[in-house]
């Protein structure tokens, strides 16, 4: 963040997520944030967290990249290179963090790994769907996953796995402009590639 000198946190997102009946988003683009916004309009009895970037975010191309429609299920596939629904490896992200796995997509496919990539906006949403909707998103038998966020990892095992890596803060933040924070943190699509080929490599 850019905020000053706070202890910069990294844990409020599985703090909300744990609440009880509370249900939390975290849009990746404008559009997705249209899509929350859809559904807290539509939700009379729930309450719910928006957790929006400072940054300014690029919209994702909706004819390259699924419908955004899928936010109202808490997750849903952005973009596959398997025809057969059998990727090689599953790229998850929130927020912010999706423009990074889709950077990771194009470098995958063109070293010939099929991934798919996941926008999770909502962990609460999404566990209130069907087990065939979940599957379908997160199919059980890719085991090789990679999940993405400016946070803690609270949550994301029950998504990633046993086999899984993931890619967020294992410190609290520091003040500067992000450019300079994704660069010393190192949050790239590069070092998201590197952890699906290193994922894929483990079970191998």
């Amino acid at each position: 963040g850019e905020d000053g000198p706070t202890h910069q946190p990294i844990e409020h997102l599985a703090m909300m997520r744990s609440i009880p009946g509370l249900v939390t988003f975290r849009p990746s683009d404008a559009n997705e944030n249209v899509e929350c916004w859809k559904w807290i309009m539509n939700s009379k009895h729930t309450p719910s967290v928006l957790v929006l970037s400072r940054q300014n975010l690029p919209t994702i191309d909706r004819t390259e990249y699924g419908a955004v429609s899928g936010v109202q299920k808490g997750a849903y596939v952005l973009k596959c290179a398997a025809p057969d629904g059998n990727p090689d490896v599953i790229l998850m992200a929130s927020g912010s963090e999706v423009s990074l796995i889709c950077g990771a997509y194009d470098l995958l496919v063109a070293k010939g790994v099929k991934p798919r990539i996941v926008s999770m906006p909502s962990f609460n949403l999404f566990e209130q769907q069907s087990d065939e909707y979940k599957e379908s998103v997160l199919p059980s038998k890719v085991r090789a996953r990679v999940g993405v966020e400016f946070a803690g990892d609270f949550g994301w095992h029950k998504y990633i796995g046993l086999d899984g890596k993931y890619i967020g803060m294992q410190t609290f933040g520091e003040s500067a402009p992000l450019a300079r924070l994704l660069e010393k943190f190192n949050f790239s699509p590069d070092r998201i590639a590197e952890a699906a080929e290193a994922s894929i490599a483990g079970l191998k």
